[in-house]
């Protein structure tokens, strides 16, 4: 589903304050695979996950979706595939707009510009119905402006408007830094759901190691721009919390 083939991301190339940021990467994720990034500030978690979704583009390598090189896609060129959840939870949605308006952008995310979703009585049913599921009780609150909702009602919203749309790639970066702990059990759990119930192929990046040890299908731990470790599910399901500390020891 992707594949980095020996990614190098260079900042600043040839200046005084050169990032070697990503070295030589070799990855290869498949579809519906759950991915788990751990490692430390400035291992390279983030800029990996900005190469996949083209906001930032490889200094030398390729970078294939679905079986399409991406390689010098920009990130919009790349929404027909990717959706994305950001740590901020007002990265991902319009504050001055509805809850319903939200999820009517997303209902449009990928399609030409010329066509439009209305808010018609079934659309409200729909988003309804979906809102429903998280247990918050917004469902009734659809009109309500999304500025005024919590940090962990935001991005358990942005969830569910990431599958509005055709989408196959979902990527969550950081996605609970931000919460409290009780959303933010919310939160991966919804994002577990919609994984499994969609069949997206997923990646995660996080510092929480209780999170990256309970989800996830596989688990790599990055440092100094290159891959460490990496734990298919069947030896990521004979890990214990203590060896994911025992990596950052």
């Amino acid at each position: 589903m992707i594949a980095l083939n020996n990614i190098h991301k260079v900042f600043n190339k040839g200046k005084a304050n050169q990032v070697d940021a990503i070295n030589g990467v070799n990855l290869k994720i498949n579809g519906g695979e759950f991915l788990v990034i751990v490692g430390s500030n400035g291992s390279g978690k983030t800029t990996l996950l900005n190469l996949i979704t083209g906001s930032v583009l490889p200094t030398s390598g390729t970078v294939n979706i679905d079986g399409n090189d991406v390689t010098n896609l920009p990130d919009y060129k790349r929404s027909q595939w990717i959706a994305r959840v950001f740590q901020n939870p007002v990265s991902g949605t319009a504050s001055d707009l509805s809850i319903l308006d939200n999820f009517r952008l997303a209902a449009i995310r990928t399609k030409p510009k010329g066509l439009s979703i209305g808010v018609n009585d079934a659309f409200r049913k729909q988003v309804k119905e979906k809102i429903a599921t998280l247990g918050m009780g917004l469902e009734n609150k659809i009109e309500q402006p999304m500025g005024t909702l919590s940090g962990g009602q935001r991005q358990a919203l942005t969830l569910l408007m990431s599958i509005m749309d055709s989408c196959k790639v979902l990527l969550l970066d950081e996605p609970t830094a931000a919460l409290d702990p009780r959303s933010a059990d919310v939160v991966m759990k919804t994002a577990d759901k919609l994984i499994k119930d969609f069949d997206l192929t997923a990646v995660l990046i996080t510092h929480n190691l209780k999170d990256a040890y309970n989800y996830g299908s596989r688990i790599i731990q990055m440092g100094e721009g290159a891959i460490l470790k990496d734990f298919d599910a069947k030896n990521k399901s004979e890990l214990k919390q203590t060896d994911l500390f025992g990596w950052f020891g």
